[in-house]
C-alpha cells in the first residue's frame, strides 16, 4: 500500500515504516497522523497516513553515515558533478587530489565521469577550470536517500518539508 514516514515528537524524521505499523502506533496512541493520503483508506472513516508524529521523544544515538562508494554515488545523484552526464561510467574524484594533501572525506571527494576526471588530472577543478555543480558535503542520513527518492518518484510528496534540505530541490519545485 505504502510507506510512512515516522518523526519524532520534535517533528525530527526518524524512519520510515509500514503502513500497518503506523496504523498499530496509532491505533495504541503512541502516535498521531499528521498527512494523509485522500486516494486511500482503511476502512470507511480511516484515510491512510503518510506521515505520523510520535507522541513521546525518542532518544536516538548519533551515528555517522559511512563515506562508501555507494553513498557518494547515492549523494552525487548518479551524475558526474563536473559535466552533469549520467551516461558514462563514474568513478570517485578526489576535489584535492590526495597527492597534493586531500582526504578521503565527505567535503573532499565527489562523483565523476571517467573523461572528467582524466582531463581534471592531479589538479583542483579552479585550476582544471572545471567548476563543480554541487559542493561536496556530508549527508544527513540514510533516512534522507530514501526519502529523497520516495519525493522524487512522485509518491510522498508531502514529506519534504519535513526532511531538512529537500525544500530546496530543483526537481521537486519543476515538478510540483
Amino acid at each position: 500500500m505504502g510507506h510512512v514516514l515516522v518523526l519524532n515528537a520534535s517533528y525530527e524524521p526518524l524512519n520510515i515504516t509500514t503502513w500497518r505499523r503506523a496504523m498499530v502506533m496509532l491505533l495504541k496512541g503512541k502516535a498521531e497522523g499528521l498527512e494523509h493520503d485522500p486516494d486511500r483508506q482503511i476502512r470507511e472513516d480511516t484515510l491512510l497516513p503518510t506521515v505520523i508524529r510520535l507522541r513521546q521523544f525518542v532518544r536516538v544515538p548519533y551515528r555517522e553515515m559511512p563515506l562508501t562508494r555507494r553513498n557518494l554515488f547515492h549523494r552525487d545523484g548518479h551524475r558526474c558533478q563536473y559535466c552533469g552526464c549520467t551516461d558514462q561510467p563514474l568513478s570517485v574524484d578526489h576535489v584535492i587530489p590526495r597527492s597534493r594533501g586531500g582526504s578521503d572525506s565527505w567535503d573532499n571527494v565527489t562523483t565523476a565521469c571517467l573523461p572528467c576526471n582524466v582531463r581534471k588530472g592531479n589538479r583542483t577543478p579552479r585550476e582544471a577550470g572545471m567548476p563543480l555543480s554541487r559542493k561536496p558535503h556530508r549527508p544527513i542520513s540514510s533516512l534522507s536517500f530514501e526519502a529523497t527518492r520516495q519525493i522524487r518518484s512522485g509518491r510522498n510528496r508531502e514529506w519534504a518539508k519535513y526532511v531538512i534540505g529537500l525544500e530546496a530541490v530543483p526537481e521537486l519545485d519543476q515538478a510540483a
